[in-house]
């Protein structure tokens, strides 16, 4: 009876965890679609979409507000990433979720939380899900999701800073990167010993998508570097 009721308490702190993980994600999501470029640039009095390339990302707050106003928005979009991942991982590690004892179904609303707030920044709500492209949201959430996805997070973001100091291109950098970081994902998965293929599925798979839509986002952008078009962010001697 004693082992019975330890796998029935076991059960019941699961699921309570998993609802915790439920209602986190709809948090995630609602704080992702907050629009900090947007919001950022009306304290300034510009509307951004209607002024470079119309994003409401960073990027784009850099280049019409100025550059500090692009680590602004950047450090927020980041943030509104790394914040609700990092309270799903409290969840986690208060339930006495070791990482020997983490089933497929709680790695997946795990990394559901980040992909949520993903999600929320690309596709928001508030401006009828016209978003931005999710670079510094993207990279919160794998900043966030620790151990698993953060070094592999450094190291695209190590990508992204080569490949831009070389061109000058923030979309070159952010499509690479992009690609670099579920290959580092795997392969250090591989290397670690990590069930990547079978418990930790889901973490392969949305490392995969997250990169996938990134590129997506960036379709415009590659279009115009294929046609020589795109447009540089030049160094200040």
């Amino acid at each position: 009876m004693d082992g019975r009721s330890d796998r029935l308490s076991l059960d019941s702190c699961r699921m309570s965890l998993h609802a915790q993980l439920g209602v986190l994600g709809v948090v995630a999501y609602l704080l992702g679609a907050i629009p900090f470029g947007l919001l950022v640039g009306r304290m300034r009095g510009i509307d951004i979409r209607e002024h470079g390339s119309k994003n409401i990302g960073a990027t784009n707050a850099g280049r019409v507000l100025g550059k500090k106003f692009f680590w602004i928005v950047f450090l927020l979009d980041v943030l509104k990433g790394a914040i609700p991942v990092a309270i799903a991982s409290w969840l986690i590690a208060r339930a006495g979720g070791s990482e020997a004892e983490l089933t497929m179904s709680t790695y997946g609303l795990w990394i559901g939380v980040g992909l949520a707030a993903f999600i929320g920044h690309v596709f928001p709500v508030y401006l009828g899900f016209r978003g931005g492209k999710g670079v510094a949201t993207g990279l919160g959430v794998v900043l966030g999701l620790w151990p698993y996805f953060t070094v592999c997070g450094l190291l695209a973001a190590g990508v992204f800073v080569v490949v831009f100091l070389f061109t000058r291109f923030v979309s070159l950098g952010s499509v690479i990167a992009a690609g670099a970081f579920p290959i580092a994902f795997v392969g250090m998965g591989q290397y670690r010993g990590w069930d990547v293929f079978g418990t930790m599925l889901p973490l392969t798979i949305v490392s995969s998508a997250i990169a996938m839509l990134i590129v997506l986002r960036h379709r415009a952008n590659i279009k115009r570097l294929l046609s020589g078009t795109e447009l540089r962010i030049e160094s200040k001697r």
